[in-house]
């Protein structure tokens, strides 16, 4: 008899996504992004952090003062669509940690991503996050909250337990 107690592609993609945001070095916000096939195959994955060369040793992590980390910081969904190398992502859907920002809703629009799976809107009130949702509608992105079944998910590292 098999299994029952395994998890929902929508569980895995979003723990996916979980995932690649322990990449992020980024001391208040770790944002991660899977994007995925209309088959449940897995495209590429991306969080948030510097461009390849520019050290995060010597670049600002600050939220706030003179020189900031936001025009320097690369978005999750953009990383994931850069990372994809020219594959094509027509039809896909991405996965997200945190609502697409505007400038992301852009990449992904353009990249042909048909929907996007988020777990968190916190932001949904700011002109940002509106701007975003008003063209991913109109450009047909659906839009979906994901709702998990459970609460968390646990990696076991441990040989013995395999």
């Amino acid at each position: 008899m098999k299994r029952s107690d395994y998890i929902s592609w929508d569980e895995y993609f979003m723990g996916v996504a979980l995932l690649a945001a322990k990449r992020s070095k980024d001391p208040s916000t770790q944002v991660g992004a899977c994007i995925v096939d209309s088959n449940n195959v897995i495209l590429t994955t991306g969080y948030n952090g510097f461009p390849i060369g520019c050290s995060d040793d010597e670049f600002p992590w600050d939220r706030e003062g003179e020189v900031t980390k936001y025009p320097f910081v690369v978005h999750a969904e953009l990383n994931a669509i850069l990372n994809a190398s020219g594959k094509s992502l027509r039809g896909s859907r991405l996965y997200v940690a945190l609502f697409p920002c505007n400038e992301c809703a852009k990449a992904i629009i353009q990249a042909g991503v048909s929907e996007v799976v988020y777990l968190s809107d916190k932001y949904a009130d700011t002109p940002a996050t509106k701007a975003s949702k008003m063209m991913l509608k109109a450009a047909g992105v659906s839009l979906r909250q994901f709702k998990p079944q459970i609460q968390e998910l646990t990696l076991d590292f441990r040989i013995e337990n395999i």
